[in-house]
């Protein structure tokens, strides 16, 4: 299919809690095989926004479509072709990866080799290692590997790096470019622009529950210096991160 094809279409959602209202006629589409990234302060509607064409929580008012199901008469049709990041807490710290692998291959009525969604994402060494023993980074590929089971046409991740050491953040950023090369959509939302401007091919900036840009990383970029914006700081071939990751490696971690 084209590239351009959009996978998912969002008009006009609005999102209200009673007299407060989260989304405010957010339109935007991802086109199929794209990273995606929904990017904008704490409180934008960002989460809400993705929870929404998740079918995890109700909207207001809007269209929302997902590989052209609707959310509000095809939800069961759209959980089985997506894949969400489940939060740490949704794990059963005592089980080791292929018990938790098995567990949720379960859940997901799929049949699954263990073995082989841990290579997906580097942890066939962690097969037997209980979830709470992992690292920050190897919890994270789990966490992302869990998204997979279902073979999804897209995987939503939110924040996937938060908190992660700059080698395990590009080690992920492989990992998820990785996805994406392979053939399934990713919509990602990200505090870490350097990371968007990385992995993105298109971001929407949210603010106050609207859209208020939407285009290519370099686009946006490029937009912003021909309206005469300069760096207050001399920009510099690399920066710190790069120093670290070359000074101190990129290979897989434990740690």
């Amino acid at each position: 299919m084209d590239k351009r094809n959009a996978i998912i279409s969002v008009k006009d959602l609005v999102k209200t809690y009673d007299d407060f209202t989260a989304v405010q006629g957010i339109s935007f589409e991802v086109y199929e095989h794209e990273i995606f990234g929904l990017l904008g302060p704490n409180g934008a509607g960002k989460t809400t926004t993705l929870e929404i064409i998740e079918t995890l929580r109700e909207k207001t008012s809007g269209e929302i479509t997902v590989n052209g199901l609707s959310v509000d008469k095809d939800a069961g049709q759209i959980k089985q072709i997506i894949g969400v990041q489940l939060q740490a807490a949704g794990y059963y710290p005592s089980l080791n990866l292929v018990e938790l692998m098995e567990l949720f291959s379960g859940l997901y009525g799929v049949d699954i080799k263990p073995m082989e969604m841990l290579e997906k994402v580097n942890l066939q060494d962690k097969a037997k290692a209980k979830y709470k023993a992992l690292s920050g980074g190897q919890k994270q590929r789990f966490s992302i590997a869990t998204t997979l089971i279902n073979s999804p046409k897209i995987i939503f991740l939110d924040e996937p790096t938060t908190g992660l050491d700059p080698q395990a953040r590009r080690n992920l950023w492989d990992l998820i470019t990785e996805i994406r090369n392979g053939g399934t959509t990713v919509v990602i939302t990200t505090h870490y622009m350097d990371e968007a401007e990385q992995l993105c091919d298109r971001v929407a900036f949210v603010e106050h529950g609207k859209v208020i840009a939407l285009d290519s990383p370099d686009n946006l970029i490029d937009n912003l210096v021909s309206s005469g914006f300069e760096r207050k700081k001399e920009v510099k071939k690399a920066n710190l991160e790069d120093v670290f990751i070359h000074l101190t490696g990129q290979q897989w971690r434990e740690g």
